[in-house]
This record gives C-alpha cells, structure tokens and sequence, in this order.
C-alpha cells in the first residue's frame, strides 16, 4: 500500500468520526516538547480527539510530554484546524516515512497550511530561554548525509521528485507573525522574537559556526515533506535551555589539577539540560506562547487572504 493510500485511509477513519464542521481543517499546528498546551487555543466546542494508536497506520510517540492525540476544533475567528498534540522523531526508531506520515494526512484533509512547533537548543548568544525563534531556513546534515524524508520512490500524488526548499518558510506568513507580535508586546515583554536557522542534532559549536541559531532533533523532515505536498510552512522553536558552546576543559590544564572528584564533575555537567528541564521551560513559557499564538492566529486571519485572492490558510 503506498502513502498516498494509507493517509487516506487514516483520513477515511478520521472524517467519519468528526463532526461536519471539523472535517475540512485549514490549518495543522504541530505541537513540540512542553507546548502541548497550545491545543488550548481550540475552542470547547465543537472539538474531538483522537489517540494516535486509534488513527490507522499513524505513528505513535513514546517521549515524555508528547500526549499522542490529535485534536480538531475551531480557532481564532472560527477556522476549523487540527493540532497534533506530541510528534514521533526519528530517534524512536520510526522511518522517515512514518515521522512524516502526518504532514500527508494533513495533506489528504485539506489543510493548506501547517505550524509546526518545537524546543530547542538556543546557539545564538543573543537569544534567552523562553524566546521563540521564527524561522527562515535550516541545516539538515542528516539529509545530507542520505537520511532523507523523500528518500525511495516518488509518491507523485503528493509532489514532484525534488521540491524546491528555497521558498520552504513562507515569507508572507512570517511577515505577519512579526506584525502580529508588535500587536501583542509590551515594553515590558521581556520575551523577544527572532528569525533564524534551524538545526537537526548535531555539535553545536559546528552549528554555529555554520550559521545556526538554534538546535534540535525534529521539525526539519516534516517541513521537507510538508512541501513535498504543497503546503504553506510556519515553523517556530521556543527556547528551552541555551546550548554548551564552550569546549569541555581539558585534563591538563593547571588549574584543576587540585580540584575534587566532584568539583570536576560540577564542571562537565555546567549548562547541561536533561529532557525534564526541557519540558519545565516549555511550561513555563507556554502560557505567553498560547497567548501569542492565538493573537496571530487570530490576527493573521483578520488579514483574509493573499494579494492573489487566495486565502490565507
């Protein structure tokens, strides 16, 4: 069975059980580490839910505070939307194919445009914890390295064999997000955006030094794919924890040679971050990024549409 194939039999499973006003999403938001509260931006009614180990051939997510479930409802000035609440990574052991399976049935459901979300690792020195970091490009070493989204034959019902990435962030919608963020800010907002370049895992002061401003491990196929099929690309990291730049001190060097065992220790674990410190920036700032995705959202489709007359979402 191929892709195309599959996602619509998740959309066949999906549509039947939705009601009529939620069947024709135009917006997909993709919901990363800790952001799971941006699902608050729907409105309590109509909504549904769906656990991704019920959605047929759907990726399931085994990282702590990814809750699996897909949730559609109306956002904004009553746009009918679906946000997928938790993603599946590549580091799970799923396939390419499987990570970015439901970007093609956001695809197969009429969605035009998706945002995807996720935490990051901030590069940049002018960056700060809780900042959000709209992005304009990326590095993808992975691809590169042959690790690829679009890897295998050519789904030609999606796309094209090879998509252009030039125009993979779209400018319009990036424009807005900055007029609706000078709506919402305050002088007294300590939290800034910023436009940068993505990165998939890899060593981070390499990264920088290529140009990247924040780091992660996901985003990056979905976007591949996501254009793949034609869709619109808003992509955003939030600042969880700046990334250790500094190399590791070396064993030689004379002022640890009388240090304690864990004075040592204490040195190599300075700027570390685990999964959990991870999650508890992304509750803290997730408030303020609900309420400022939900002005944009909002703000965005006051605007109605593109100078073409097409609609915005």
């Amino acid at each position: 069975m191929s892709s195309f194939d599959r996602a619509n039999e998740a959309v066949s499973f999906l549509t039947n059980g939705l009601p009529e006003g939620l069947r024709k999403p135009q917006v997909a938001i993709v919901c990363g580490s800790g952001l799971g509260g941006l699902a608050e931006t729907v409105q309590s009614e109509p909504r549904a839910e769906f656990d991704y180990a019920s959605i047929p051939h759907f990726p399931r997510s085994t990282v702590a505070g990814h809750a699996g479930k897909l949730v559609f409802g109306l956002l904004g000035q009553k746009i009918p939307a679906v946000l997928m609440v938790g993603r599946a990574h590549f580091y799970e052991g799923h396939s390419m194919e499987q990570v970015t399976f439901p970007i093609r049935v956001f695809k197969q459901l009429g969605v035009d445009t998706v945002v995807l979300t996720n935490a990051a690792g901030g590069l940049n020195s002018d960056y700060s914890v809780g900042d959000i970091t709209l992005l304009n490009d990326h590095l993808f070493l992975a691809g590169l390295a042959g690790t690829h989204p679009l890897r295998g034959p050519n789904d030609e019902d999606f796309g094209v064999r090879f998509p252009p990435l030039s125009d993979a962030y779209d400018l319009e919608l990036r424009r807005h997000v900055h007029r609706a963020w000078k709506e919402i800010t305050t002088p007294q907002t300590n939290r800034k955006l910023h436009e940068g370049v993505y990165e998939t895992r890899a060593e981070s002061r390499m990264l920088r030094m290529m140009g990247a401003d924040v780091v992660g491990m996901s985003t990056v196929p979905e976007i591949v794919v996501a254009r793949h099929c034609g869709l619109r690309v808003l992509a955003m990291s939030l600042v969880t924890n700046n990334a250790v730049l500094a190399p590791v001190p070396r064993g030689d060097e004379e002022l640890l040679q009388d240090k304690a065992a864990g004075e040592l220790s204490a040195l190599l674990e300075e700027g570390k971050a685990g999964h959990e410190e991870v999650l508890e920036a992304g509750r803290a700032a997730a408030v303020d990024m609900q309420i400022s995705m939900e002005q944009k959202l909002t703000t965005i489709t006051e605007i109605g549409g593109t100078n073409s007359g097409e609609r915005l979402w």
